[in-house]
């Protein structure tokens, strides 16, 4: 069987799926295609139900929920490692008003930490992750909310933070933030979907047992980021939630559905 998998160029997917994309471990009669897109457009996809197995944003699974189920593994999920909102010059809160703010999609779970810490910002444009910063450094958009490396580069450039936005979520439920989880297609036999599972967190710990952590693949996706960025990101991204989401991952998720009002007619989780 040929599964088609989505995830998205950012270190912390290739650094989870290295071993099992380099054909490095498997599963027997099982290949595994591999296409690597932003996650917006894996979102998307995710709706198209073009994958087998996909990265979506968590706060997408509510609208992907009838044709596909979550992975316990290969997730982003974490304390500390939430979306930024970020301007050009220095503002608060409460100074925004109607500005236009750049999202790095619509079904994001930036879109949606940005949504339950600051109902009022209506004003959004979705922009792919990447060009968040320069649409705001151009004044196209007033703010943005930045993922990913961003993170680790946006005061290099001159921006300022407004808020963290994955603190407002931890301050108000107590829980980790659900970023990015992997889905699989439910009408896959469900002894295939443990197994892939396993190969997951099979493949994270081949990642964490190399001494080198940036290899050649991480950094030919990576988009010229600089090494120790990539280092950085793998650090904040890669965790204990990413081999298993525990209990506590398992209640931040359900949270998370819980506020986007899903109905739960069908587990979440294989």
């Amino acid at each position: 069987m040929n599964l088609k998998i989505g995830i998205s160029p950012c270190p912390n997917d290739t650094y989870i799926f290295e071993a099992i994309a380099q054909r490095q471990l498997g599963l027997p009669d099982t290949t595994f295609e591999f296409v690597f897109e932003d996650i917006e457009t894996l979102n998307e996809m995710a709706a198209r139900q073009q994958l087998d197995l996909v990265k979506i944003s968590y706060a997408n699974f509510v609208h992907v929920s009838q044709h596909y189920a979550l992975l316990k593994s290969g997730g982003a999920l974490g304390k500390g490692v939430g979306p930024l909102l970020i301007s050009k010059t220095v503002l608060t809160p409460a100074a925004l008003g109607n500005v236009k703010v750049a999202i790095p999609g619509l079904h994001t779970t930036a879109n949606f930490l940005l949504t339950f810490a600051a109902p009022e910002l209506m004003n959004k444009k979705a922009y792919r992750f990447d060009q968040i910063e320069d649409a705001v450094i151009s004044g196209e958009a007033a703010a943005g909310v930045i993922i990913h490396e961003n993170r680790f580069t946006y005061a290099e450039k001159g921006l300022h933070k407004i808020m963290d936005l994955g603190s407002c979520w931890e301050s108000a439920t107590g829980l980790p933030i659900p970023l990015g989880g992997i889905a699989i297609r439910r009408t896959l036999p469900s002894k295939l979907q443990y197994q892939v599972n396993d190969l997951i967190a099979a493949s994270i710990e081949s990642a964490d047992r190399r001494p080198q952590k940036i290899t050649p693949f991480i950094r030919s996706r990576a988009q010229e980021m600089d090494e120790a960025v990539m280092q950085k990101h793998i650090e904040l991204y890669v965790n204990s939630f990413s081999k298993d989401v525990g209990t506590e991952g398992l209640q931040a998720v359900n949270k998370m559905c819980e506020v986007l009002k899903w109905p739960f007619n069908q587990p979440i989780f294989i």
